[in-house]
């Protein structure tokens, strides 16, 4: 395809006729319309860009960005998105990019709704970034405010960590783990990314006394811990042992040389809550693996302990999957 903004031939045939036979409903794409639309008041968005060079880049924006409402108690209404190509790409690339939103959409049975397609100079690799728009009377938690934080909660982490980063590793180095690891043993973690979906975690905590939430992005495990002490004004303690990880992950992160509490983790959350004990066995009631890996605390000091040594939670840097996929 040509730099610049597709035409509207490719545009209607790899974009929206797969939009328009996938979606029956109301909110569309149309040729010419720059926007989608919602006539709720109380309306909440959440964005999320996929830059790593990875196969389903757009399953894994679209997933991120509508479960980022999700988790909060916001119904989602729609996505946008926002696709720029290189040079190079060919359509049939194009299509898979849609095929794999409208996947993410069809997960949350949310409607993907168009955006902006563009071949540009200006990127070597596909980028796209996924808008997310919804809509709740009250959110579940206080978005922003973080006022019901404190010392003395327990933290509890849903799922295990490194399941987004292990699945996009997988994929992308399926030819020289297979030098190493059995072809099932890299499939599995290539299936990782069907636990991305966070829906039925969220349904279980707005209901079992959890107060805040944070998915496990960026920079993995160790980043959101800090996040969640830093919007609470507190220090904290986790045992780094209790922290749930599988097999997969970490013998992939063994082979590419690279910290795996440091590394993509969709599809696994962070809550806060009073009782840690309880909200994890609500979770483990309706089948959702979880597990209480510390206590927020009074100070400034975040504490990492792992049998008898422990030291202080580094500032978080550069997620782990970036000098593997960069």
């Amino acid at each position: 395809m040509k730099i610049g903004k597709i035409s509207e031939n490719i545009l209607k045939r790899s974009v929206l006729k797969l939009i328009k036979t996938e979606n029956k409903k109301e909110t569309s794409a149309a040729v010419g319309t720059d926007c989608a639309f919602s006539e709720c008041e109380k309306v909440y968005s959440a964005v999320c860009p996929v830059t790593e060079n990875v196969e389903c880049a757009g399953y894994y924006a679209a997933m991120k960005a509508i479960g980022n409402l999700v988790i909060h108690g916001i119904k989602p209404l729609h996505v946008t998105a926002s696709i720029l190509l290189p040079e190079e790409t060919e359509e049939k690339q194009l299509k898979e990019i849609v095929r794999d939103i409208i996947a993410a959409c069809n997960e949350y049975d949310v409607v993907y709704s168009g955006g902006h397609t563009e071949v540009t100079g200006a990127v070597t690799r596909p980028v796209i970034t996924v808008n997310c728009v919804g809509t709740a009377e009250d959110a579940a938690f206080d978005i922003g405010k973080n006022k019901r934080i404190k010392a003395g909660q327990a933290l509890v982490i849903t799922k295990w960590i490194g399941l987004e980063g292990t699945a996009m590793l997988a994929q992308h180095g399926l030819e020289e783990l297979s030098s190493k690891y059995p072809v099932p043993f890299i499939r599995d973690a290539i299936d990782f990314k069907s636990y991305l979906n966070v829906a039925k975690e969220a349904a279980v905590a707005m209901k079992s006394g959890a107060v805040a939430v944070t998915d496990i992005s960026n920079g993995g495990v160790y980043a959101s811990l800090w996040d969640i002490a830093q919007r609470g004004g507190t220090g904290l303690c986790v045992d780094l042992k209790s922290i749930p990880i599988r097999q997969e992950t970490v013998e992939i992160c063994e082979f590419y040389e690279i910290n795996p509490y440091q590394l993509l983790s969709g599809g696994a959350l962070i809550y806060v809550c009073e009782d840690g004990d309880r909200l994890v066995a609500e979770f483990e009631k309706a089948g959702i693996p979880a597990k209480v890996v510390g206590y927020l605390k009074s100070g400034n000091d975040k504490i990492v302990t792992n049998a008898d040594e422990s030291r202080f939670l580094e500032m978080p840097g550069c997620d782990q999957i970036h000098k593997i996929l960069g």
